[in-house]
């Protein structure tokens, strides 16, 4: 069995205050997405992996690709996540079987394990929705207030400024942190996020679930983290420094 990957980069990654993009941020000396690439390209199940980017997008041609023969640049970047994705789907569309499989992953989640990815795909294989990457929520979940405190309550508890305060502890029973890739086939996946496109889609498998679907949950791993604040830079490099010094 054979599967397609998209992976939707055109980004600004806002909360890594940073005028780098994320998906070019340096790890471990090269971009962020060069090691997200690198891993993709250990898939032997993967035709091709097509990179969606915007097409003001500056950065990517000053970077060294060579080495990634599987790899295929989109300029069709739109202005949120989902967005991109289904630009890109929808530019794969015109010469792409609809039943092809393909498998959404996140730029910024360099530290995905091939071989789960591998495990996926031929779990997925005859699965008439799809599936996605995830893994039991293990920490204590708190929901906070709507509104945070006003600031003079705040200062009479000894605090400065406003605060933010625990609601309720919210069960975690059932609770699974979806990851990526996620994996749906194409003209399913495109239909979805053509029809139910919103703030609520915040990922691929949401879009489906919209539809009335139910996809399927394939144990991940607790180091497939995604990198969205400086700190998780930091701890992907030491993944990937402890996975290649393994």
């Amino acid at each position: 069995m054979s599967a397609i990957a998209l992976v939707p980069a055109a980004g600004s990654g806002s909360r890594m205050a940073s005028d780098t993009p994320k998906q070019y941020l340096d790890l471990l000396g090269k971009p962020l997405i060069w090691h997200t690439l690198n891993a993709l390209h250990q898939v032997v199940a993967l035709e091709r992996i097509f990179v969606v980017i915007s097409p003001e997008d500056e950065w990517w041609d000053g970077y060294d690709w060579d080495g990634f023969g599987r790899l295929v640049v989109m300029r069709c970047g739109g202005g949120s996540r989902a967005e991109s994705v289904l630009n890109g789907l929808q530019a794969l569309s015109l010469f792409t079987p609809s039943d092809a499989w393909v498998l959404v992953h996140d730029a910024a989640r360099p530290c995905v394990d091939p071989a789960q990815v591998d495990g996926m795909i031929a779990t997925l294989g005859d699965d008439p929705v799809g599936g996605i990457l995830a893994v039991p929520v293990a920490d204590t979940l708190k929901r906070a207030c709507n509104e945070p405190l006003k600031r003079a309550r705040s200062e009479s508890l000894g605090h400065a400024g406003d605060d933010t305060r625990i609601a309720e502890t919210a069960p975690r029973a059932g609770l699974w942190q979806a990851q990526t890739p996620q994996m749906f086939r194409l003209a399913m996946l495109a239909g979805a996020l053509e029809t139910g496109m919103g703030p609520d889609i915040t990922d691929e498998a949401s879009a489906l679930e919209k539809q009335g679907a139910s996809p399927r949950l394939v144990m991940g791993s607790p180091w497939n983290l995604k990198v969205t604040y400086p700190h998780d830079l930091q701890l992907a490099a030491l993944i990937l420094s402890a996975r290649k010094d393994a």
